[in-house]
């Protein structure tokens, strides 16, 4: 399923006229080692993608890229929780949409966060109060080395904002197959950001937390199938507690969200606002209108665009706050991964 230099522009919500050379569709996990097997023998880099929905490819990649597409979604249940086995290969939105179907809830905040499955535990996904690491039960990983299946209980992950384990050990060499969830039967929603807290807790349905996440979404972040993008292109940044009151003092209207560690998070998308970067514009890459963290591929973007877009507001950020954003998204060269923070500094 290969043909020369293949564009993986469908692959990229972005929507980034880049190509590979060789391109390839695994419905199953030996389909991905064999793929693997046959790029370690040509001794060309290695790439694993899902909707490849968080990933900025610089250039050309220089050798295999394998979409997973290893689907399947079984559910048992006992006493006190639903446990889902989802292939990595499932769209994440569809099982989110899936699971209230059959009455099964726990993953409604997490509604419309585009990519796959499999992509989730190394973000460690999250949104409106809810983490993946909430849900985790495990993940399956295929140790490519001795194509054995490995499985890591969510303990093991390392979960943390926007992290994992598959960020650092587990990143290359390992391909997660598939994801498992356990969705307590005692649904206690979450209410604590945005239009949810309007919500009654006494009398609100998880499809209710569905809907109200569904209709936040769609009114600040574009969809890439119309508006290539990454959703939110930066993390929000988590400062000293010290630095913050300082920021407050100058900014009282700063949203913050005090953290266990002491810390406290930002919000990345009011301080490029403040910024008054919505709409600003470098070759075909533009910050968006409505959502300032979203970066969008306007008209015909390059790769180099969006990294002149990402310096030009990190460093306005950084001037005005002190403050010093790093991509959320992957970057990827035309051998592999590197490091955003590094091509955008």
């Amino acid at each position: 399923m290969s043909s020369q230099s293949p564009s993986l522009k469908a692959d990229n919500t972005l929507g980034l006229d880049v190509s590979t050379q060789t391109r390839t569709i695994a419905e199953t996990p030996n389909a991905i080692l064999e793929a693997w097997q046959s790029s370690r023998m040509k001794d060309s880099p290695f790439l694993i993608l899902g909707e490849g929905s968080n990933v900025l490819l610089l250039e050309n990649f220089a050798g295999t890229v394998v979409l997973n597409r290893i689907k399947g979604i079984k559910i048992d249940e006992d006493v006190e929780a639903w446990k889902l086995h989802v292939g990595a290969g499932e769209n994440w939105h569809q099982l989110v949409k899936t699971t209230l179907e059959k009455g099964i809830t726990g993953l409604e905040n997490l509604a419309l966060i585009p990519g796959m499955v499999g992509s989730a535990p190394i973000q460690n996904i999250g949104a409106y109060g809810v983490e993946l690491k909430d849900v985790c039960a495990y993940v399956d990983v295929l140790n490519l080395h001795n194509g054995n299946i490995e499985r890591l209980h969510r303990d093991e992950c390392q979960f943390a904002y926007r992290d994992s384990i598959f960020k650092h050990q587990y990143q290359s060499g390992y391909a997660i197959v598939a994801v498992g969830f356990s969705l307590s039967k005692q649904w206690h929603p979450v209410l604590t950001y945005g239009d949810l807290k309007t919500l009654n807790p006494a009398t609100v349905t998880a499809w209710e937390v569905f809907n109200a996440v569904c209709t936040m979404r769609q009114s600040k972040l574009p969809d890439p199938a119309i508006t290539g993008n990454v959703g939110s292109f930066f993390k929000n940044p988590v400062i000293p507690h010290e630095q913050a009151a300082e920021l407050l003092a100058r900014f009282s209207d700063m949203p913050h969200y005090p953290q266990p560690s002491g810390e406290v998070k930002l919000a990345a998308g009011w301080l490029i606002d403040r910024c008054q970067l919505k709409g600003l514009r470098i070759g075909g890459a533009a910050v968006h209108q409505q959502q300032a963290l979203v970066l969008i591929n306007a008209e015909n973007a390059t790769p180099q665009d969006f990294v002149a877009l990402a310096r030009e507001v990190r460093a306005q950020v950084g001037e005005k706050f002190d403050v010093w954003l790093e991509p959320e998204v992957r970057f990827i060269k035309a051998q592999g991964e590197c490091n955003a923070v590094e091509v955008i500094s």
